[in-house]
């Protein structure tokens, strides 16, 4: 990344190597940026062919596991590297453990934490502070309509994505009045590999029809632009499902979430 395309605006997106990063990612460059993308796959590396040189877009590859704080470092010294402002900075990396809790590994639902929620307060505490100093700059988080919910059969997956939205919503009245805006990304069922991950291919949602993880990335980048404080793209069912999720009593949301999500194997 050379700094002669200083001029053009700067940004790092996680968990970019395919679905819902990806799509922001590839809309990110389309709109004249140039990125650091990371991800702890091989992928990330393809992906970050495909975009180089998209709109005279400069992109670089970070594989790193996030879910470590030695990867974290990692990214932030890499980007540091870059020597160009962050303008936009896309925490979006996470997994999912599907299965009830005490009959799941452990030491998975400790890792989803460490990527899920930990990655992203710690990319944000070392990268956002000089967005601030700066008076400028986007964040945006990636939640999920989940947060909504309670999440059996997904307990660690929900609260993490109600952890990502509530930490969103106070950055983003914290920094109000800075310049920096703060956006929770929220999406529903979306096309991508998250299903094939937490072994769900075979439940209801698993085999729902989902949203292009293409369009999601347009929705999201708009709203991320235009500084909005949470966004729930692609179909309408993903905003009814979070309009209804605040009006039926717990249980309830509770028992659907759990119908939807639970595969063969949950079933014993």
């Amino acid at each position: 990344m050379v700094t002669s395309a200083a001029a053009r605006p700067f940004g790092i997106v996680t968990g970019a190597s395919s679905g819902i990063g990806l799509g922001i990612a590839r809309d990110l460059v389309r709109r004249g940026y140039d990125l650091v993308v990371a991800a702890d796959e091989a992928e990330i590396h393809s992906a970050a062919t495909e975009l180089q040189g998209v709109d005279g877009a400069d992109v670089r590859a970070v594989r790193v596991d996030l879910a470590t704080r030695d990867g974290v470092r990692e990214l932030a010294e890499a980007t540091r590297t870059v020597g160009r402002p962050v303008d936009a900075l896309v925490l979006n990396a996470g997994v999912g453990v599907d299965g009830p809790f005490v009959e799941t590994d452990v030491d998975a639902h400790v890792r989803l934490i460490e990527l899920n929620i930990t990655s992203a307060v710690h990319l944000a505490g070392l990268l956002l502070p000089a967005m601030a100093a700066r008076g400028e700059g986007r964040l945006m988080i990636t939640s999920s309509v989940a947060a909504a919910m309670t999440g059996p059969l997904m307990s660690t997956y929900n609260a993490s994505k109600t952890f990502l939205a509530a930490f969103a919503e106070a950055l983003h009245e914290e920094l109000d009045d800075c310049g920096v805006t703060v956006t929770a990304l929220m999406p529903g069922g979306t096309d991508t590999e998250f299903f094939a991950r937490a072994d769900m291919e075979d439940s209801k949602l698993g085999q729902a029809k989902k949203d292009d993880p293409d369009e999601v990335g347009r929705d999201a980048v708009d709203a991320m632009l235009a500084g909005k404080d949470k966004v729930i793209p692609g179909s309408l069912k993903n905003k009814v499902l979070v309009a209804a999720s605040k009006v039926l009593p717990d249980g309830a949301v509770g028992a659907g979430h759990e119908r939807f999500v639970e595969t063969d194997t949950d079933k014993g």
